[in-house]
C-alpha cells in the first residue's frame, strides 16, 4: 500500500506544478495574437490531441501547445478541437481492468481550460447514436473491428487503440472487449459528425494531430485527407524534449534521405558521442530512462558462450505498440516471426540464441498482457539447451551481445540500426524506421526470411554490403539531429511524472522562426510542403 504521507506530498507537488503551468500559460498566451479564426485573412489550422494526456502537460501536449503559439505568432489562425466529455471512453481514460469505469472528464476538461486559455476552441460533446448502438449490440468482435460508417472504416481505425490500451495484439472476444469496442465506435461516430462539421465551417488549410494512430486523431486525419486537406502528425523525437513532425504517419518515422547526403567529420563525431552515451545506458526515450543500471554480458553468461559454435541475439518489440501496424508486413505479427525463429533454434543446437525482451514490456503502468516471457513458457522454449532469455527487467548490455554475435536478429527495434553501425549483419523481420534504405538484410517474404536465416547460420562468413554501415549512420544521424526538433527552449521535465513537462518562462518572441531552429523547421514544413528536417 502506498505511503499516505508520500501520496499527500506528491499531490501537493503536482498541484504546485499545475498552478505554475497555469500561470505561465496565461502570461504567455495573453501576449500572442489570436488571428481571429472567425474572420481570418487566411484559412485556419486545426490542432487536435485528445489522446496524449488527461491532466498535466505531457510531452506531446506541450509540443502541440507550443506549436499552436508559434503558428499564431507567424500570423496563422489556429483552432483547437477539444474534447469536453466528447467520448464515452477515450484511450487514456480507459481502465482496461474495468471497462465500465467512466473516464476522468472533469480533470481533463480543467486541464484543457488551463492550456487553451486565450485561444480559439471548438469543444465537442458525446452524443449517443441510438440506432448505431442497437446495431452494434450483438455483433461479435470480428465484425466490430471491421465495422464501416458510410465510407469511414471505423472498426479499422479503433483497432490500434484497443490493442494499445489492452496491451495485447490478440484481442479476446469477450464481453469486456466487445463493450470497449462499442464505446470506441460510438465515440468515433461522434467525432466523425463533429469534426466534419468543423471542417465544413472552418475550411482549414491544414490539420495537425498527435500520433495519428489512436482513434480520435485517426478519425480526424482520415476525414481531413478525404478532403485533400494536408495533415501533419507528431510524436516524441529521439532526443530529450524533442518532437518529430511529418506529413505521413509519425509512428512510422518516415524520412527521405538524399543519396548525395554524407556526414561531415563533425557530424560523425556528434553521432559517435551519442552512440557512446547509448552504450553506457545514459539516455531517455519520451522522458523514460529504461536503463537504471547496465550489467556486462560476462556476468550473465560466464563460461557458457564457449560451449557453442556461435551466438545469435534476438531482439523483440512490444507487440501492442502503435508502431507494429507499420512493422507487420512480412509476418502478421511478432509472435509468428518468433515461431519461425524457434524452428531454427530447434534445428541448430550448435548455436546459442539469446532472446531479449524489450524493456518497455514490463514498464510500470504499461505492462504488456502478451509478453515474450509468456510466449517462451507456452512454447517450452526455455527447455531448449541452446536458448538464453533476458527479460525486460534484466539490465544486461545489448551492445555486449552484439559484440559477440555472429549476426543479429530484430523485428523492428532501433537496436538493429545500431548493430548495423557496429558492423554486424542484421536480419530484420519487420518494417522499421530504417528499412526504407539499405541498412540491414530485410527479406520480402516469410519464405525468404527463413531461407536467409538458414543461410546465415550455415555460412562461415556473412558478407555485408558496403553501404549498410554508411547508410545506417546517415539514417540514425538524420533521425537524431535533423528530424528531432528540440523544444528545450520552451519545455522542461517536471520530474514527478515521467514524460510530463513544465512550461518554461520565456518571452513570446522566442517563438519566432528566426529565434528557434525547431519552429523555423515546422513553419517551413507547413509553408513549403517539405520534410520537417533541420537544414544542416
Amino acid at each position: 500500500m502506498e505511503n499516505p504521507i508520500r501520496r499527500i506530498t506528491a499531490k501537493i507537488q503536482r498541484e504546485h506544478l499545475h498552478r505554475l503551468n497555469r500561470k505561465r500559460i496565461s502570461q504567455i498566451s495573453k501576449q500572442i495574437p489570436d488571428n481571429d479564426p472567425e474572420n481570418p485573412d487566411q484559412p485556419p489550422i486545426i490542432i487536435f490531441n485528445a489522446s496524449t494526456r488527461l491532466e498535466g502537460i505531457s510531452l506531446n501536449a506541450g509540443f502541440s501547445l507550443i506549436t499552436a503559439w508559434a503558428l499564431r505568432m507567424a500570423g496563422y489562425p489556429v483552432i483547437h478541437f477539444v474534447c469536453a466529455r466528447g467520448m464515452s471512453r477515450c484511450v487514456l481514460g480507459t481502465n482496461r481492468d474495468d471497462p465500465i469505469q467512466a473516464p476522468p472528464c472533469t480533470r481533463c476538461i480543467r486541464t484543457s481550460k488551463d492550456m487553451y486559455v486565450n485561444s480559439s476552441v471548438r469543444a465537442f460533446e458525446f452524443e449517443m447514436n441510438a440506432a448505431m448502438k442497437q446495431e452494434l449490440q450483438d455483433l461479435p468482435l470480428e465484425e466490430l473491428l471491421t465495422y464501416p460508417l458510410d465510407d469511414v472504416p471505423l472498426g479499422k481505425l479503433i483497432l490500434p487503440s484497443l490493442r494499445w490500451i489492452l496491451r495485447r495484439h490478440h484481442l479476446v472476444d469477450d464481453e469486456d472487449t466487445r463493450q470497449l469496442a462499442r464505446h470506441y465506435l460510438l465515440s468515433a461516430e461522434t467525432i466523425v459528425r463533429e469534426f466534419n462539421h468543423l471542417l465544413d465551417q472552418a475550411q482549414p488549410q491544414a490539420v495537425i494531430v498527435f500520433n495519428g494512430m489512436f482513434y480520435p486523431e485517426a478519425v480526424a486525419r482520415f476525414l481531413a485527407l478525404q478532403r485533400d486537406i494536408p495533415v501533419y502528425t507528431h510524436e516524441v523525437g529521439m532526443l530529450p524534449l524533442s518532437t518529430f513532425f511529418t506529413s505521413g504517419e509519425a509512428t512510422a518515422y518516415p524520412i527521405d534521405i538524399p543519396e548525395t547526403f554524407s556526414l561531415t567529420e563533425e557530424q560523425d563525431r556528434l553521432l559517435d558521442d551519442y552512440l557512446a552515451q547509448r552504450r553506457a545506458g545514459k539516455f531517455t526515450t519520451a522522458g523514460v530512462k529504461f536503463w537504471p543500471e547496465m550489467r556486462d554480458l560476462k556476468s550473465a553468461f560466464q563460461g557458457e558462450m564457449g560451449d557453442f559454435k556461435a551466438i545469435v541475439p534476438v531482439f523483440t518489440n512490444v507487440v501492442f505498440d502503435t508502431s507494429q501496424s507499420h512493422a507487420n508486413v512480412i509476418f502478421p505479427h511478432m509472435f509468428v516471426w518468433l515461431e519461425s525463429v524457434l524452428k531454427a533454434i530447434k534445428t541448430h543446437p550448435e548455436i546459442l540464441f539469446v532472446i531479449r525482451a524489450h524493456p518497455d514490456e514490463l514498464r510500470i503502468g504499461k505492462e504488456s498482457a502478451e509478453t515474450v516471457a509468456d510466449w517462451m513458457v507456452k512454447q517450452n522454449v526455455l527447455d531448449l539447451p541452446n536458448v538464453r532469455f533476458i527479460n525486460a527487467n534484466e539490465y544486461i548490455s545489448s551492445y555486449d551481445l552484439i559484440d559477440v554475435a555472429k549476426f543479429v536478429m530484430v523485428y523492428n527495434s532501433t537496436i538493429g540500426l545500431e548493430a548495423s553501425i557496429m558492423g554486424k549483419p542484421v536480419l530484420c523481420a519487420g518494417k522499421a524506421r530504417y528499412t526504407q534504405v539499405p541498412t540491414v538484410f530485410f527479406p520480402k517474404s516469410k519464405d525468404e526470411f527463413c531461407n536467409t536465416l538458414e543461410k546465415f547460420i550455415k555460412s562461415e562468413k556473412i558478407e555485408i554490403p558496403a553501404e549498410f554501415v554508411s547508410n545506417s549512420r546517415k539514417v540514425l544521424y538524420s533521425q537524431l539531429f535533423l528530424a528531432s526538433l528540440s523544444f528545450s527552449d520552451f519545455l522542461e521535465d517536471e520530474n514527478l511524472w515521467k514524460g510530463y513537462v513544465k512550461i518554461k518562462n520565456f518571452k513570446p518572441q522566442a517563438l519566432k522562426a528566426q529565434n528557434s531552429p525547431a519552429i523555423a523547421t515546422i513553419l517551413r514544413g507547413i509553408q513549403q510542403k517539405e520534410q520537417f528536417l533541420h537544414r544542416s
